[in-house]
């Protein structure tokens, strides 16, 4: 991967609705080069996707926590990273180190729903313990995708 493909990536990551001219003009090449190295990075798995950055807010998610999980021994930890990839309200899942399993990131309603959400956790027998932290606001925050 050389400059300009991260210098298109870079342009894509920005705004994925950007013309292959537009991005051309930005980067120096005209735009069947442009799309021709979209495709190969797009082959290569550099680029995965092109997705919308919804505002959560506009959704009605006004909540984001972060739940940190120890889980339980014995517990299915495939089952769980499974069930953590196809729960709507699950914008990020980390492996940690240290006293926790892993760091899940949820966007919500409200609080009703983040109890809903520990209580899935526990029915389901992945968790020993938990910790959960309310975003009071985000300075910073990764694109939230709409995964309804």
């Amino acid at each position: 991967m050389d400059i300009l493909d991260r210098k298109i990536a870079a342009a894509l990551a920005r705004d994925a609705r950007l013309s292959m001219a537009q991005i051309g003009a930005e980067v120096g090449l005209s735009t069947s080069a442009v799309n021709d190295r979209i495709r190969r990075l797009s082959a290569r798995g550099a680029i995965r996707a092109m997705r919308a950055d919804c505002d959560p807010e506009a959704f009605g998610l006004d909540v984001a926590a972060f739940v940190w999980v120890a889980l339980a021994p014995g517990a299915d930890e495939a089952g769980f990273r499974t069930a953590m990839a196809a729960a709507p309200e699950v914008t990020a899942c980390h492996h940690v180190t240290g006293p926790w399993s892993y760091l899940v990131q949820i966007r919500v309603a409200g609080l009703g729903a983040v109890e809903g959400f520990l209580a899935g956790l526990k029915a389901a027998g992945w968790i020993a313990r938990s910790e959960t932290m309310i975003a009071l606001s985000s300075v910073v925050e990764a694109p939230f995708l709409f995964r309804g």
